[in-house]
Order: C-alpha cells, then structure tokens, then sequence
C-alpha cells in the first residue's frame, strides 16, 4: 500500500531568499558528505520544459550504504542503498523520483509546493479525495531540538534557535509559535509518495524512508537558516557560477559530471527536490 504524507516546513524567509537559501544549502551539504566511498555522482544536469514546468532536471546516483538500517543488512547487501534520482525542478514547484536497483519495486516520489504562508494551506497538491484521506500531514518546527534515530544517522544541526539571532537580518531567536509571528515567512509542503511492495518487510522499509525523509527535510532547513549570513545578500546568479558548466553543440548550458571535491551541485528536488535521498 502506498504510504503518503506531506510535511510542512514553514521557514523564517520569503521566497526569494528560500531559493537562494536552499541552493547555497544543498551545495554545502553535498560537499560535507561526500567521501570516496559515499555521497553523490551527478549524472547529467540540463534545462528542461514540458507539461510540469520550466526549469532544471538531474540525474543522480546516491550512494547511501553506512545509513542501512541493521535490520535491512540481515538480508539485503550493502548497496541496497544505492539509489538512483530523477528530479525535475521548476522553483517554486519541484518533483523527484527515486528509485532503487535492488529492490526494483520501490519507489519514491517527492513533490514540493513553496507557498508565501505560515502552513495553513490544505490542498496545494490539488489531492483527489481518495488520496486526501490517506494523506498524513506533520507540520515541522525548525526550531525544535527533539531528535530520534533518523535524526542522528543524517545529521543534526546542533544550532539552538531559541538563542539564535542573525546579524545581517536580525530575524531570530525562534521562541514559541515564532510560525505564526515571523515576518517575512514562507512554507515548503512536501508530499512524499513511497510504495515497497515487498511481503513481510514492504512496510517497514517504507516507513523507514519516511523516516528518513523526515530527519533529512529538518536537518537541511535547519541549515538554511542557521547558515542565513553566510548565503545572505547572495542573487541565483551569483551562486550559479559556482557550478562549473560546459556549453552544448547546441549552445546551451549543459553538466554532465561525476562528483569531485570542488564540484558544487543542486541536491533535491530540490529542490532539484530537496532531494531526497537518504
């Protein structure tokens, strides 16, 4: 059964900051868990426009093997978590697809929605009634320092926002229902779709990568915000040429690469998704 959820991420910023803010982010996060052995290999990056959107699209490998959970080893290698993403990022609408090798069923699904509110919106995915009522909805504060297992095998930012204050914006500290008193404010709704159709572990891998998702959308928002000076006052275009490019016959932008130490790359959907993976 198809486990759906969407996640609410309400962020202290506009949307204009978010895309800059989110991007900077992905770039430093890529390169802090990247090692020989594991991280990203960006496939192809190139411009796309279709019935979605107009935007960027990515192929990716993420290699992800130290994160398998101990119950998942017991029966499955080491590279069950390689896995392989497609994402289609047309800010502030952005869709990642992932899938797994080993497990050929699986797949993974993450449309995000970035909307100029506080997180009070009910149906930006435009949901059919049978899918709404299956929908699970978690809000997610930022600020919160809870952690659980997935929190610890991603990463967690050890920032505490209830001190925080940035000193080029000034935005900060984050107390109690900050949400509905920040200004300016914006929300990222991201809908995860994950289907393993596996008798006896189907669901507990899908819950797993929820799980997973989950720890990973707070921990790399966490970081937008608390890296706000270091990326703030930036433009895209600044932070675009830091992405080393190739010109097409055809003249176009392209990349086509695999990852290096001083490559710097989009992650998620994502947004390119705010990817996804593990």
């Amino acid at each position: 059964m198809v486990q759906i959820k969407e996640f609410r991420i309400v962020m202290p910023m506009s949307l204009e900051e978010y895309h800059v803010a989110q991007v900077y982010m992905v770039n430093k996060m890529q390169q802090q868990n990247t090692t020989d052995t594991e991280g990203v290999d960006i496939l192809e990056k190139r411009p796309f426009h279709n019935e979605f959107g107009k935007g960027q699209y990515s192929s990716k490998v993420y290699r992800l093997q130290s994160k398998a959970p101990s119950w998942l080893t017991t029966f499955a290698p080491a590279d069950a978590l390689i896995l392989q993403e497609e994402a289609w990022n047309a800010y502030p609408r952005c869709k990642t697809v992932i899938k797994c090798p080993y497990f050929t069923k699986f797949s993974l699904t993450i449309e995000t929605v970035h909307k100029a509110d506080s997180g009070q919106s009910e149906n930006v995915h435009g949901l059919n009634k049978e899918r709404l009522e299956a929908r699970q909805v978690e809000k997610i504060d930022i600020a919160s320092s809870a952690t659980d297992y997935w929190s610890y095998i991603i990463g967690s930012d050890a920032v505490d926002f209830s001190n925080f204050k940035s000193a080029k914006t000034g935005r900060g500290p984050l107390l109690e229902g900050w949400q509905d008193k920040c200004s300016p404010v914006m929300t990222a709704y991201k809908l995860v779709m994950v289907d393993a159709p596996y008798w006896g572990f189907g669901y507990r891998l899908e819950q797993a990568m929820l799980a997973g998702e989950r720890a990973l959308f707070i921990e790399s928002h966490r970081n937008c915000f608390s890296w706000i000076d270091e990326w703030f006052g930036m433009t895209m275009q600044e932070i675009g040429g830091l992405e080393p490019k190739q010109v097409d016959e055809n003249g176009e932008n392209t990349v086509s690469m695999k990852k290096s130490d001083d490559v710097l790359d989009i992650i998620y959907p994502l947004d390119d998704e705010l990817p996804s993976a593990l």
